[in-house]
């Protein structure tokens, strides 16, 4: 990268996007929810990558729309904000920052464990009502990064190793023997533990929830002490995984949403920039293999090449398909029905992850020529 050049073309396509966004919100981001937590969250670290106040104000805003009321948390989903809440905390210093943060710490720590050390990923929400009690491949991101990195910065031992077992309670009951990939969901039978089952049954993979995997997988070994006795096992797991994925990815770059049916249901813009992130995170710390870093730009530039463009600057990030429940039945349709969007916050959320990854990866490459 020319030393003239602070940011790749890429990246500042990205903060053009994202600055757009932020000025013209057309969809509500500031719901007490996984999605418009971890856009949130993003631009929280892309300010820190980037080493300025630029989106400071949006979310802020967001923990400000809390701050008289009560939100809810009583489900994985309910505590993905807390990373926000504990990002303002730390920029601010604000006590009902801290005291939002300390009620999402309540549920991690308290929420009744359903089979080893997991959680229902519904819990006591309405929704969880009508849908079989069950882990779920997101509850790695929404309910394993958070308490990982607040454990690690507050030196709360207890914490680190729960949140460090989590990658290895998931890959027992949700990645499949045969193929390393990961189910969406893991119904759990509290009566009669033999008759629980990952959902769907018939190695249906959703592309999104192993975005989820790759993502979380290096955020958690980032926090991670490399003499915690959980740290090799991540890397295994992220990097049998990994493996399994690759020759999934389209001649495209993209993954799709049922991404083992190529060709059959439809590319997905967040899976492919989870994956990327995951991928470009891991390959700069020496996690994953260089043919990994090459696959996961690969992507990044796929989806760049993707926003829809307006008066020639990027206003959206396209083919996001809509937030996704296992359905009971039918469920490869359930999936290859879903439709897609512009500009949901996760999508975005992956986009900042995979733009600072890739960041990162020039600059290594640049020193490495340098030196």
């Amino acid at each position: 990268m020319n030393k003239s050049q602070k940011y790749s073309g890429q990246f500042n396509q990205v903060l053009s996007l994202i600055d757009y966004v932020t000025k013209n919100p057309k969809r509500n981001y500031k719901k007490w929810m996984w999605g418009e937590a971890l856009f949130n969250y993003a631009l929280s670290e892309l300010d820190d990558f980037i080493g300025t106040d630029r989106y400071f104000h949006f979310y802020n805003a967001y923990c400000k729309h809390w701050y008289d009321k009560n939100p809810i948390v009583n489900m994985a989903d309910r505590a993905a904000p807390g990373l926000v809440t504990y990002a303002i905390e730390k920029k601010t210093g604000h006590k009902t920052a801290k005291e939002l943060t300390q009620k999402v710490l309540h549920y991690v720590k308290n929420a009744p464990r359903l089979i080893d050390g997991t959680v229902n990923h519904l819990g006591s929400s309405f929704e969880g009502k009508f849908y079989p009690k069950s882990i779920w491949v997101d509850s790695l991101m929404m309910f394993a990064v958070f308490p990982m990195r607040y454990a690690n910065e507050q030196h709360d031992a207890k914490l680190l190793d729960f949140a460090a077992d989590q990658p290895w309670f998931y890959a027992k009951r949700l990645m499949d023997e045969e193929t390393n990939l990961w189910y969406h969901a893991y119904w759990v039978n509290t009566k009669t533990l033999e008759k629980s089952h990952p959902f769907p049954r018939k190695r249906i993979f959703w592309g999104r929830g192993n975005g989820w995997v790759v993502a979380a997988l290096p955020m958690l070994l980032q926090y991670l002490p490399v003499a915690h006795p959980q740290y090799q096992t991540i890397i295994t797991i992220l990097q049998e995984t990994s493996e399994a994925l690759l020759p999934y990815q389209r001649d495209d770059s993209y993954y799709e949403t049922v991404f083992n049916y190529v060709g059959k249901t439809y590319r997905e813009s967040s899976a492919t920039a989870l994956i990327a992130a995951g991928w470009l995170h891991a390959a700069n710390e020496g996690w994953l293999d260089e043919k990994f870093k090459v696959a996961g730009k690969k992507a990044f530039l796929s989806l760049c090449g993707n926003f829809r463009i307006e008066n020639g600057a990027p206003v959206a990030m396209t083919e996001i398909s809509a937030p996704t429940i296992p359905t009971t039945r039918l469920p490869y349709y359930g999936y290859k029905l879903m439709p897609r969007g512009e500009n949901w916050g996760y999508g975005l959320a992956a986009l900042i992850f995979a733009a600072i990854a890739y960041e990162k990866s020039l600059r290594l490459n640049q020193d490495n020529h340098e030196k």
